[in-house]
């Protein structure tokens, strides 16, 4: 009488433990929307079905050979298809192809295992030792599917599995050993088997909260992806943003900023402005003038510092911004420049620049020195094309 209810008492505890499980994986996966999840909603409805027949079963007490066979296929085929769902929603979360185990398959895998279990199954005993077996096989295989897999997601559904499959193991002995040799083991066992299912309520709740856990961290894993995405198109964009489409340097909009930095440390400004521009474009057209822009804007990469700030300022216009250096560290720069234009300017017309420079010191006002870079420019170029003084200097006001 006490195994009876102790039995009762554990039945009813691993009823009431499941019917909260499929609901939450079913309330869960309405909210979610997650298609890699459905496997393991459809399991632990599978696993609730399969307890709902073992109680119906043992509420009618049906005594004809034909009604245990069929209880007893109709435990084992929910049962598994309840072992294989969740070796399928595990496989989806290892990010494997499972094309081999489609829903029919399951179904079909857990049908030929019912109808053996039917043929050569006799008792209640032998049907316990052979499910247990199964289930013990099967979560064995997916707890080291899921340790294998070096995910630390997977960790607690490992765990989870393994401790239920220890549990089958243990009842599979127990119910060979109630076959074998009853009156040794009669009262241990028996005891054990009475109070199992409440076990199996607690490894269940464990791999539940796996199954959840998997499913958290691995959202929480695509939103930081996502998030990290984000952030990288963001500066993709802002990047391109930047960037003077036809020469790669940087553009008006970035040289405040690059401004504000070099007040910091102090910085050499360089204002380029190339020679007669305006009559290459007229005489060559503006496909050889924007060759000419490239190639002018190379020839800076090529003879400033990789950290120094190169801006394309205005038409054909530039600035250099190096940081942390006085105009004499930079000698040879210009020079340099000039170097690059006469070695690699092949098909082009020559190209000819006039450059001022000044000094930002620390602290002081970025616009000034950029302002002065700029004079000294224009001084440059007004005695290199006296002629035209009066016209570059009307041009000059009118742009600023």
């Amino acid at each position: 009488m006490e195994q009876l209810l102790l039995w009762r008492w554990s039945t009813l505890l691993q009823i009431t433990s499941l019917v909260m499980i499929a609901l939450f994986f079913l309330v869960l996966s309405l909210s979610t929307k997650r298609t890699e999840f459905k496997p393991w909603v459809l399991a632990w409805l599978a696993n609730l079905t399969c307890l709902l027949i073992t109680v119906i079963y043992w509420l009618t007490t049906p005594t004809s050979t034909l009604m245990f066979k069929l209880s007893a296929g109709s435990y084992v085929f929910s049962k598994t298809l309840f072992l294989l769902l969740l070796l399928k929603g595990l496989q989806r979360f290892l990010g494997r192809s499972y094309s081999a185990l489609k829903y029919y398959n399951l179904v079909i895998i857990s049908g030929v295992i019912a109808l053996l279990a039917m043929i050569i199954i006799p008792s209640i005993s032998w049907l316990g030792a052979f499910q247990s077996g199964v289930i013990c096989i099967t979560l064995t295989t997916g707890a080291v599917m899921a340790m294998r897999s070096n995910q630390s997601i997977l960790i607690w559904l490992a765990v989870g599995l393994a401790a239920r499959a220890t549990l089958a193991f243990l009842e599979s002995l127990s119910f060979t050993a109630s076959i074998l040799n009853p009156q040794l083991y009669d009262s241990t066992v028996s005891l054990f088997l009475s109070a199992h299912s409440s076990f199996d309520s607690a490894a269940e709740w464990w791999i539940a909260l796996g199954c959840v856990l998997t499913l958290y961290q691995t959202i929480q894993k695509e939103l930081t992806i996502t998030c990290e995405n984000l952030i990288k198109v963001k500066d993709e964009l802002q990047e391109l943003v930047d960037l003077d489409e036809l020469t790669g340097l940087g553009n008006r909009r970035i040289l405040r900023q690059v401004l504000d930095k070099a007040k910091v440390t102090g910085a050499t400004l360089f204002f380029f402005d190339i020679d007669n521009f305006k009559e290459l474009n007229d005489k060559f057209g503006h496909s050889a003038g924007d060759q000419c822009l490239k190639l002018f804007a190379t020839a800076l990469k090529n003879s400033f510092r990789p950290d120094d700030h190169l801006i394309r300022f205005a038409g054909d216009e530039f600035v250099v911004v190096a940081q942390s250096v006085t105009p004499k560290e930079m000698t040879g720069r210009v020079e340099s420049t000039k170097q690059y234009l006469r070695t690699h300017n092949k098909r082009l017309p020559d190209i000819n620049f006039s450059v001022g420079t000044s000094y930002l010191g620390i602290g002081e006002e970025p616009d000034q020195a950029l302002h002065e870079a700029d004079s000294k420019m224009y001084s440059y170029k007004t005695k290199k094309q006296p002629a035209n003084s009066s016209k570059q200097k009307r041009k000059r006001l009118e742009k600023n």
